[in-house]
């Protein structure tokens, strides 16, 4: 029996720790056995996981979300905490950065379960019945057990849908739902898989098989496909619609705050201590926020006098959102635009970065399910060495999507944003697993929003309308702290919160309401992304001051970049440590 097989085995592995937990004669745990027990426990409850480091049992399997499997795996994070909280601070600066982050991964996953957020599956942009349907776009099928993985992971589609729902059931018998107020339009997005089996993405692999399989096999294989869509697919999606229409939108909870949740008040903190990686309160934040939307607004206020625009604000705005000079004629010149500023970014990266990932990344567009209340662009990694990573960019709209955007945003989500940083991540091979495949959004997305900045020294921004997209981009994000803690700790509606961030920003509507319906059904995330780029700008600027001519920008970033993703303090350490040898040489 291969090790796969031994830790997949359910609740095996969760026994075997308790019984080594109440036995005296088990040799003690160190930091490097527990940190091999959770990767055990990862793999014990993620297939997916599982199946992408070895495990072929794995490939025909769908995550289990039901009472005893999550039950069984807070049990295990619960013993696992237990005993990094044992350990106690280890000597080792290396060893305690990995005990805090490991605490941190496990409790989060323990928070989450008793703050019972597995009620609610689903966010304004998507949902599990979204994210399932990924499987399509990322299975190829080259042989017969490839095939027998995927069919079968096809007839576990509707058993996960019951698993879901009921979830969601449970949350709306407590009042812990999605707001009412953001599911206008979510049932599109379960409709949109409703369709002929053919033309289903859970039929898509089958439009890709390669030459290698005959004819009759493929056939057959289309055949047994369609047949499984038809039984399985269509009928979970036309039960989760009818429950969402029927059920869920005309029940859920008519408040926005997450305070309003049951033990909200404790949520919310929880959650913006998670995002920030800080001890903050929601008034700390917010003030926080509303400083840099001052700071900001006076920059944008001498942008546009570089323009010639004789209006004030208010006008400018409206000019950039309603003037087709600014906008794609088609979802094509986009793309290439996107293409076009990211080829221009991978040619600055060795004057600015000492080591480049060896994975390269692509341009595509976001998946059309997810489309109409999706982000306007996101990075997608990829943990296979076979594949790219992906820059998706949102063609939906067009209208709502200005060109002067457009640099920043590649600078975020490829490089020297999300992908340089992610990918170099995964190649960190003197880092655990856990650290290697885990992302901390206050650091990850801090270094996205600070690598926007860095477009200005790597010659982007020369229009004044690209500097001023850069510049709204910032604002988006400064706003998201007054707006997030307004809606979720101090009452806001939610057109406050869309006339606040409408008039700061030169963000479309669109995407002013898509962004503000996210981070009311997803509080906390939002405040991550200028806390962290606020604390590498400031240990940027401490390090040019007090190294002088001593400081090298390549340096740098390889003293940011090398220990992956990390929480604020500990990368606080990282860059006091590196000024203290810098002057120490």
């Amino acid at each position: 029996m291969n090790i796969f097989k031994k830790i997949l085995v359910a609740g095996a592995f969760t026994s075997s720790l308790i019984a080594c937990s109440n036995n005296p004669s088990v040799a003690v745990d160190t930091l490097e056995s527990v940190i091999s027990q959770h990767w055990q426990v990862n793999l014990n409850h993620s297939p997916s996981l599982a199946a992408a480091f070895g495990d072929k049992d794995a490939k025909g399997k769908l995550d289990d979300v039901s009472a005893a499997a999550l039950e069984s795996k807070v049990q295990a994070y619960t013993i696992i905490r237990d005993k990094l909280i044992k350990l106690g601070v280890q000597t080792d600066n290396s060893a305690e950065i990995n005990r805090q982050i490991l605490l941190r991964q496990v409790q989060n996953e323990i928070d989450s379960y008793y703050f019972n957020m597995h009620q609610v599956p689903i966010m304004a942009e998507g949902g599990f019945h979204s994210y399932l349907a990924g499987m399509g776009r990322s299975t190829d099928i080259k042989n017969q057990q490839d095939f027998d993985n995927y069919l079968k992971k096809i007839t576990q589609v509707k058993p996960y849908f019951e698993q879901q729902i009921a979830w969601m059931k449970q949350g709306l018998a407590t009042g812990n739902t999605l707001p009412k107020a953001v599911l206008a339009g979510v049932e599109d997005g379960i409709s949109i898989f409703i369709t002929e089996a053919h033309k289903s993405v859970y039929y898509s692999p089958l439009n890709r098989l390669p030459d290698s399989i005959d004819k009759a096999t493929q056939e057959q294989w289309q055949t047994q496909t369609i047949a499984a869509i038809n039984s399985h697919v269509i009928p979970a999606y036309l039960a989760f619609y009818d429950f969402m229409v029927n059920d869920y939108q005309l029940n859920a909870r008519e408040s926005l705050a997450a305070y309003d949740l049951p033990n909200g008040k404790a949520f919310y903190h929880n959650r913006i201590k998670f995002y920030t990686t800080l001890d903050l309160t929601p008034d700390q934040v917010h003030q926080m926020g509303l400083k840099e939307v001052a700071r900001i607004r006076k920059e944008m206020e001498q942008v546009i006098q570089q323009t010639g625009f004789t209006g004030n604000f208010s006008e400018f705005l409206q000019f950039l959102r309603n003037d087709p000079q600014f906008y794609p004629k088609s979802a094509a010149e986009l793309l290439k635009e996107a293409a076009f500023i990211a080829k221009k970014a991978d040619a600055q990266m060795p004057k600015f970065f000492a080591k480049l990932p060896r994975q390269t990344y692509g341009i595509k567009e976001v998946p059309a399910e997810l489309a109409p209340k999706y982000t306007t662009g996101r990075y997608s990694g990829s943990n296979r060495e076979d594949r790219a990573g992906y820059y998706w960019v949102n063609t939906y709209a067009l209208d709502k999507r200005p060109l002067y955007e457009m640099e920043a945003l590649t600078l975020h989500e490829a490089v020297p944003g999300h992908h340089l940083q992610i990918a170099l991540n995964k190649e960190l091979d003197n880092l655990q697993n856990f650290r290697r495949y885990g992302y901390i959004s206050a650091f990850g997305e801090g270094w996205g929003l600070y690598a926007e900045y860095l477009g200005l020294e790597m010659g982007f921004y020369k229009d004044p309308y690209s500097n001023f997209g850069r510049l709204t981009y910032e604002m988006w994000r400064a706003a998201r702290l007054v707006i997030d803690t307004g809606i979720h700790a101090k009452g806001w509606s939610r057109q406050q919160a869309i006339d606040f961030m409408a008039k700061n920003t030169a963000l479309s509507l669109h995407n002013v309401t898509t962004e503000i319906d996210r981070y009311i059904s997803w509080p906390g995330q939002a405040l991550s992304y200028k806390i962290g780029e606020m604390t590498i700008k400031r240990l940027r600027k401490q390090a040019e001051v007090e190294l002088a001519d001593k400081f090298d920008i390549r340096q740098f970033h390889q003293v940011i970049l090398e220990q992956g993703s990390v929480p604020l303090n500990v990368l606080e350490k990282q860059v006091q440590q590196y000024i203290k040898e810098q002057l120490d040489d």
